[in-house]
């Protein structure tokens, strides 16, 4: 196993890792809206779903895949209210690659985010 670390995307806000690498695997940690910095994006859930395919993007890079390897992912919402915007935004991200995903509306997330996004990808 291979824990991976990158500046393109927020530290880790706790006792973890961004990512890990487990054979051919990549598993990422949820990625919130937390620029490189560290800095949290406002309260628009459309910039801070960029932010966090931007950031998920950058932690597959270092670890040798992209989001056109991903097989699952997870999003956690704030609100259910927001799923359409999301939504649009994931698509474009993904493009014809669809992975499969699991999306649930949870009460809080950390620093008050609207939206984290976890995957699981290969590493070609």
């Amino acid at each position: 196993m291979k824990f991976i670390q990158t500046n393109r995307a927020p530290a880790a806000i706790g006792p973890y890792s961004q990512a890990a690498i487990v054979d051919k695997m990549v598993f990422t940690s949820g990625q919130i809206a937390l620029t490189p910095e560290g800095e949290m994006l406002g309260n628009d859930v459309a910039l801070q779903t960029k932010q966090v395919l931007k950031n998920l993007s950058a932690v597959l890079q270092e670890a040798g895949s992209s989001l056109q390897n991903v097989v699952k992912t997870t999003i956690f919402l704030s609100s259910m209210d927001d799923f359409a915007t999301v939504n649009e935004i994931y698509a474009e991200a993904f493009g014809s690659h669809k992975p499969v995903r699991s999306t649930v509306a949870v009460k809080t997330l950390p620093r008050n985010a609207l939206v984290e996004i976890d995957a699981i990808a290969l590493i070609k």
